[in-house]
């Protein structure tokens, strides 16, 4: 199956007529599977994908903003507010699927009045040959059985996904529902348990036919109350569906609830008070360090501002005093000197004078060592000179002390401003209040929807065991109840075929499910690129949930995969499905790589969109498919269309032109 062309109408925000050609490029060498649609939110890119959804299936179609409308309400909601009274809104999709090894193309086209009368559209199916187009209307008449036949409602999710889907599908531990249904139906189990169903339903004709008028009246009473039960049971499992949906909304609606509390300031006002405290202490320790600053200043601090007279009086002083010593000693050695002399003369020694001219020579050189180029002035002592020392090794100490204290001051004072910033984006107490008892009253809606659903659980669970004992019930009729042969047989057949379908179940289940695992193993170690991660992915036969095994056979839990991962896992569940379908189906991706980091989305844009089917519709936001990723995407020749969703929000609507964003 390939879509040719999407005709929208007046259809959502589409004013006017709208046309996107789907078709790849024809006659081209190699393979364009893609079509890219780009478009920023809100602009209609899922509407898209709900027009393709409501011509193919009509009053069935699973469409994003329907809700719990009627058929006619929905369609009314479609029309574009800008559409004239009496003005139809239209749409028309153009497809070709191979029959009888031939090429068919057909025309669905879908149009209706704003109201409609009747409260749905009027359908037509345009059979197209060569350049003509002719109303088939057999076709019409029977096209809800004729589209399951090409594509199943049931699995049409597969092919026509969006993030979301794929969101959901990655975070939770099983399935959800249309995923369920898409499995069951790809595997076949929908025609035997129809079966199952249809022999039960003959085997009780059965036994009205051959009871007698007791026998007949009890086995009506009983049909009629397990006819009931399972009447209940369904509105019991509608029920439920609804209540997970609630739950669902409510966990959305707490955790917007606790990040509004949080932005908003509602996390810092609750701990305002230690805030407050802390606040108080830092304000304590800046003014004890102020306090000590001050301390210090009325001591040799002030002394800094003279601090280079006081180091050269402190040179000058040391200088006069070397000098004072020097003096003192020059007259002890000219004392020597001369004793030294006298008893050279006494003890009659030769050549004194050689020695009297050595100390003469001695004393010139220490004269001239003596020698000061100006008066002394200072005249200190020897106390004097200490003191003086002693000033100054206080005063660069204490100098040291006020630059720690300093830095300190100044470490206090920004923790002082950034808990003044806290306390300024703290809610009040009236608005921490308000986001409190938001929050609260979200969590009791969460738990209440939480209990809600265990409710109609334990229901659901209570109903299966009525109706297993009513069944019993009929199954003792027919052991004990009805002896008659026909009847024995009919009925002991009919146990024997529903064991031997239950046996088929089981064992097709299995086989399917076995090829299901393959394909799902090698799609997402394809897509993650990581071949040691994991070896083997198993599939529940109940539940159908994932189980990941490394390549030592150990358990790897899900939760130790990243977001990402998780992300690709679930697209690879998809992808693995869609083959195991075995239909050539094109595939519809809305909002494909909302959630993904950098290297994830390569994975994608080179290992997925080119791979996933032979027409690949992608419906992107300029983040998604951001400009590397058009060019990478144009340089592997992949594109066959490009189409750009440009919304006037001044004319509220929404005009499909070629090209792209960049």
């Amino acid at each position: 199956m390939k879509f040719l062309e999407l005709v929208l109408q007046n259809f959502g925000p589409y004013g006017g007529k709208q046309i996107i050609n789907f078709d790849p490029k024809p006659n081209h060498e190699d393979n364009c599977p893609i079509v890219l649609l780009g478009g920023m939110n809100g602009g209609g890119k899922t509407t898209i994908m709900d027009a393709i959804r409501l011509a193919l299936y009509g009053h069935r179609a699973q469409c994003s903003t329907r809700g719990n409308l009627s058929y006619g309400d929905f369609l009314t909601q479609c029309v574009h507010g800008q559409t004239h009274p009496g003005e139809k809104t239209r749409l028309e999709l153009a497809f070709e699927h191979i029959e009888n090894d031939k090429p068919i193309r057909y025309r669905v086209v879908r149009t209706w009045e704003r109201n409609p009368i009747i409260g749905k559209d009027h359908l037509g199916i345009l059979d197209i040959r060569d350049a003509d187009e002719w109303l088939d209307e057999g076709l019409v008449n029977i096209w809800d059985e004729y589209i399951e036949n090409l594509l199943p409602l049931g699995i049409s999710n597969l092919f026509l996904f969006d993030g979301e889907q794929v969101k959901e599908l990655a975070e939770l531990e099983n399935p959800p529902t249309l995923v369920v249904d898409a499995i069951r139906a790809l595997l076949g189990l929908e025609l035997a348990e129809r079966l199952a169903i249809d022999i039960d339903i003959l085997a009780n004709r059965k036994r009205k036919e051959l009871a007698d008028t007791q026998e007949l009246a009890n086995l009506e009473e009983i049909e009629h109350k397990l006819g009931l039960l399972q009447r209940e049971r369904e509105v019991q499992e509608r029920k439920l569906a609804g209540e997970r949906e609630a739950l669902l909304t409510a966990e959305k609606r707490q955790q917007e609830a606790f990040d509004k509390f949080v932005s908003q300031g509602g996390k810092i006002a609750g701990e305002r008070k230690k805030l407050e405290d802390e606040y108080q202490r830092k304000c304590t320790e800046v003014e004890n360090i102020r306090q000590g600053l001050t301390e210090l200043a009325t001591g040799f601090f002030p002394l800094l501002f003279i601090e280079n007279l006081l180091l050269s009086a402190q040179t000058q002083a040391e200088k006069e005093w070397k000098i004072q010593q020097a003096q003192i000693a020059r007259e002890i050695i000219f004392a020597r000197d001369e004793r030294l002399l006298n008893w050279c003369r006494s003890q009659k020694i030769s050549n004194i004078e050689k020695i009297q001219e050595f100390l003469a020579q001695d004393v010139t050189t220490l004269n001239a060592n003596l020698l000061q180029p100006e008066e002394p002035w200072l005249k200190p002592d020897a106390d004097a000179i200490a003191s003086l020392g002693n000033i100054l090794y206080y005063l660069k100490n204490s100098q040291n002390i006020a630059k720690q204290q300093l830095k300190l001051l100044h470490q206090k004072e920004d923790e002082i401003i950034q808990l003044e910033r806290q306390l300024q984006t703290a809610a009040s107490p009236e608005e921490y209040q308000l986001l409190t008892q938001t929050l609260k009253d979200a969590q009791n809606i969460v738990i209440q929807a939480t209990a809600n659903c265990q409710t109609t659980k334990e229901r659901i669970l209570a109903l299966d065991a009525e109706i297993a004992a009513y069944k019993k019930d009929l199954q003792n009729y027919t052991d004990t109840a009805i002896s008659r042969k026909n009847t024995e047989t009919i009925l002991a057949t009919s146990a024997r075929v529903q064991d031997t379908l239950k046996v088929f179940r089981e064992r097709l289940t299995l086989r399917k499910l076995n090829k299901l695992e393959t394909e799902v193993t090698e799609c997402f170690r394809y897509l993650l690129h990581k071949s040691d991660l994991i070896h083997r992915i198993a599939i529940d036969t109940e539940t159908f949930r994932l189980s990941l095994y490394d390549i030592q056979g150990q358990l790897v839990p899900k939760h130790r995969l990243s977001a990402g991962e998780k992300q690709l896992l679930a697209i690879a569940f998809l992808w693995g499905l869609a083959r195991v379908s075995g239909r050539r189906l094109p595939v519809t991706i809305d909002t494909p790589l909302g959630r993904l980091d950098s290297s994830h989305r390569s994975n994608l844009i080179e290992r997925y969109f080119p791979c996933a089917s032979h027409q690949v519709i992608l419906l992107s936001t300029d983040t998604e498919i951001d400009k590397p990723a058009i060019e990478k995407l144009r340089k592997m020749n992949v594109i066959a269309h490009e189409y750009l969703l440009k919304y006037d929000s001044q004319q509220r609507r929404t005009q499909i032109v070629p090209g792209y964003f960049w």
